[in-house]
């Protein structure tokens, strides 16, 4: 509240006004503050994590410093998907399994990307 502080409680319909510069008013004040800030640091986390998802992080066999390994040698998720299972594989660390799974997980997000791209431009 910005002008009048009330607390509601479960029990009374009516709010209760605590005296401004009371040690009461200063505590409830100090949990809502730490509350707010918990939430929105939460949601920050959130939001953050998700715009760093990537396709790779479902293959099977690429973790953290694969996936590293991987972008720094295409640069960029288009060179990525453009590259042949050979290419993949030609990464160093990469093993010949895992390229393929890299492959196989691009091509399958491909045409699931081609499918709904397909169905959001036909007219119902």
């Amino acid at each position: 509240a910005k002008s009048d502080e009330e607390v509601f409680v479960p029990w009374d319909e009516t709010p209760v006004v605590l005296p401004s510069g009371s040690a009461s008013l200063y505590l409830i004040k100090q949990v809502r503050d730490e509350s707010h800030r918990f939430a929105i640091t939460f949601h920050r986390e959130l939001r953050d994590r998700a715009m760093t998802v990537s396709v790779l992080d479902d293959v099977p066999g690429v973790g953290p410093k694969r996936k590293r390994q991987i972008m720094r040698h295409f640069g960029s998720l288009k060179r990525l998907k453009a590259a042949s299972e050979e290419e993949i594989a030609a990464v160093p660390g990469v093993p010949a399994e895992v390229a393929n799974s890299v492959w196989q997980t691009l091509r399958a997000w491909d045409a699931e990307a081609a499918g709904v791209a397909e169905k959001a431009a036909k007219p119902e």
